[in-house]
């Protein structure tokens, strides 16, 4: 009884397991979300809808959280100098397998719109860098998001020219 009690006054107050709290890992992985999305200087909405998609699935979150994550990620980047505030938790909470599929997941907003540039390419290797992924792996997840959206990549051949 008193279970159901306190559900029903989370849902009222917005607590509960759905809040976001200063400090939730998430709210750093929105934030690199957000700087890759943001890297070549304009925001698609492909990017956005990509992200909102990718944060809500993973983490099954309802509109409201979702809406709550994403500001609190907004807040947090814009007052961020650098990568490393955020990379620096995830790098001593999360396995390497799960930062090897979070650098996989920023490949999936950078080709959201169906191209990538050399800004999102060096942001991307920063983030993998600070996360201690390898540049075969950052690679390696690049080819695989690219493959499975179909999108036919520039060899090192083509450029050259």
């Amino acid at each position: 009884m008193f279970d159901r009690f306190r559900t029903f006054l989370d849902s009222l107050t917005g607590s509960g397991p759905s809040a976001i709290e200063p400090g939730d890992r998430r709210i750093a992985i929105m934030a690199l979300c957000i700087q890759v999305m943001e890297a070549d200087g304009e925001i698609h909405e492909k990017e956005r809808k990509k992200v909102r998609s990718m944060i809500k699935d993973h983490y099954k979150l309802d509109d409201a959280a979702l809406d709550a994550l994403i500001a609190a990620g907004e807040t947090a980047e814009s007052q961020a100098i650098d990568f490393f505030r955020f990379t620096s938790d995830i790098k001593r909470h999360f396995s390497e397998e799960q930062r090897i599929d979070l650098v996989g997941m920023l490949w999936e907003i950078v080709y959201a719109d169906g191209k990538r540039s050399e800004m999102e390419d060096h942001v991307i290797w920063r983030i993998a860098d600070l996360l201690g992924v390898s540049g075969r792996d950052r690679i390696i997840k690049r080819q695989e998001v690219a493959a499975k959206l179909d999108i036919v990549e520039e060899t090192t051949a083509q450029q050259e020219k």
